[in-house]
């Protein structure tokens, strides 16, 4: 029997985070642009300088009911039609707003992507706004409240939210408002919100996808670039205070057979030179299954199904007055909460004293940076790393710099990071749970004082 050969692998190609081309319209709309072959779905994305600490006093998520208003209707189109026409040209639209702002996106055909581009310009010029829809939306955004108050992930976000920060900073409120906030939101606060922040000479679009042979600025200034707008300066930010002493807030639930928590405070956002490390170093603590939390809480323990330690970027900013939140996420059986805390906190002194190993370190990077041609197979993809780079004020190299910077910090430094992002003795812990069950074994761990919270 004759054999053929065993196929070889080829050479690995290089690769680098696309960089894109920078342009501005004539009415001061600036334009990121990036060519990628064989992408035939174009992703669009706009983000807009509307942050959430703008919104009017009292007013909390009147930025959250613009944003789901975009989609319902126009000067030209009903949100009917509005909804049909963008099925006609196989496009979606979407639009959130988030502590730094408030970002719509767009992802169509690069065959319709004139339509798309002219729907997408409609719901930004000149938006409907009508009473109708906007009181549905007020009602759908009432009835989505309690559902999250219900579940336990949303609920420990909340409240570690409102005691990291001060009462009368925004951050310290739900990003989408409360019942009564919301309640109080009404087509005319919403357009006199868009009057005061949505105009295009504060404004970004980002264009990604195959564009050979698409003449993206006739399209651009036929559709997007006949939008008007004031030439107002961007507004500086407020900077963020936060208090993470060391304490514990239990939200009881009664009877629950599980507790979840969350574990946070704020640390440096993404201008900071420790930010490589910090990511590295974070990844190694809980970043996947066989990070240090999972190995000992999930395959030794047996208390979750997984624990998570991510940093996620609040507002980032050139000056350095952005943070982000450094935390700790996940779920344990009732019983062993304490237990649980017990071995999370032997973790992290663990860490402190004897630091990473280098296989942990060699394992992150590779996952990290090895995977990122995958992670950016789309266009959608890279438009919204564009845009996350645009709404906190970085580089437009700065991911393709951070990927070469991942691969270069060692183990010493990924661990200085990581033991300096989560002190044992400087952490909020936030538990929803049956506090007849937890409390008493979470007071005698001694990491904080511990204060039950009912709602």
């Amino acid at each position: 029997m004759e054999f053929h050969p065993q196929p070889q692998p080829g050479a690995a190609k290089p690769w680098a985070f696309p960089a894109p081309e920078r342009g501005t319209l004539s009415n001061g709309l600036t334009v990121l642009r990036c060519h990628r072959p064989g992408q035939q779905i174009v992703a669009v994305d706009v983000v807009l300088d509307a942050p959430l600490d703008t919104e009017p006093e009292g007013l909390d998520g009147v930025s959250t009911i613009m944003a789901r208003a975009f989609t319902e209707g126009t000067d030209k189109h009903s949100a009917e039609e509005f909804a049909a026409e963008l099925e006609r040209c196989g496009a979606t639209l979407d639009a959130h707003a988030d502590h730094p702002g408030l970002r719509i996106s767009l992802e169509v055909p690069v065959s319709r992507l004139p339509k798309g581009l002219a729907l997408l310009a409609d719901a930004l010029r000149a938006p409907a706004f009508e009473d109708s829809e906007i009181k549905r939306l007020v009602r759908n955004r009432l009835d989505e409240i309690p559902h999250e108050t219900a579940n336990p992930a949303r609920r420990a976000a909340k409240e570690l939210y409102k005691q990291l920060f001060p009462a009368e900073a925004r951050m310290s409120r739900p990003r989408q408002g409360t019942e009564e906030t919301v309640a109080r939101i009404d087509a005319a606060a919403v357009r006199k919100f868009y009057d005061a922040h949505i105009r295009p000479a504060t404004a970004t679009v980002v264009v990604v996808g195959d564009l050979e042979g698409a003449d993206l600025d006739a399209m651009l200034a036929e559709t997007l670039g006949e939008w008007t707008g004031n030439t107002a300066e961007q507004r500086p930010a407020a900077p963020i205070t936060a208090d993470d002493t060391g304490r514990v807030f239990i939200v009881d639930r009664p009877g629950a057979v599980q507790t979840q928590l969350l574990i946070g405070r704020i640390g440096a956002d993404r201008h900071d030179q420790v930010w490589p490390a910090q990511v590295l170093g974070t990844y190694c603590l809980g970043g996947t299954l066989t990070s240090r939390l999972d190995r000992v809480l999930r395959e030794e323990k047996g208390y979750t199904y997984g624990v998570r330690a991510f940093a996620q970027v609040l507002r980032s900013a050139a000056d350095g007055s952005g943070a982000a939140m450094l935390a700790i996420s996940g779920s344990v059986d009732t019983p062993n909460t304490g237990p649980a805390l017990d071995d999370l906190w032997k973790v992290l002194r663990t860490l402190a004293a004897e630091g990473l190993t280098d296989p942990e370190r060699d394992v992150a990077v590779q996952n990290l940076v090895g995977v990122a041609p995958l992670r950016y197979e789309t266009a959608a993809a890279v438009a919204g790393t564009l845009a996350d780079q645009v709404e906190q004020q970085l580089p437009d190299d700065f991911q393709a710099e951070l990927y070469r910077r991942l691969a270069e910090t060692g183990t010493v430094e990924a661990t200085a990071a990581v033991v300096s992002a989560f002190p044992e003795d400087r952490l909020v812990t936030v538990l929803v749970g049956d506090a007849d069950q937890i409390a008493e074994p979470v007071k005698a761990l001694g990491i904080g004082e511990v204060t039950v919270v009912t709602g």
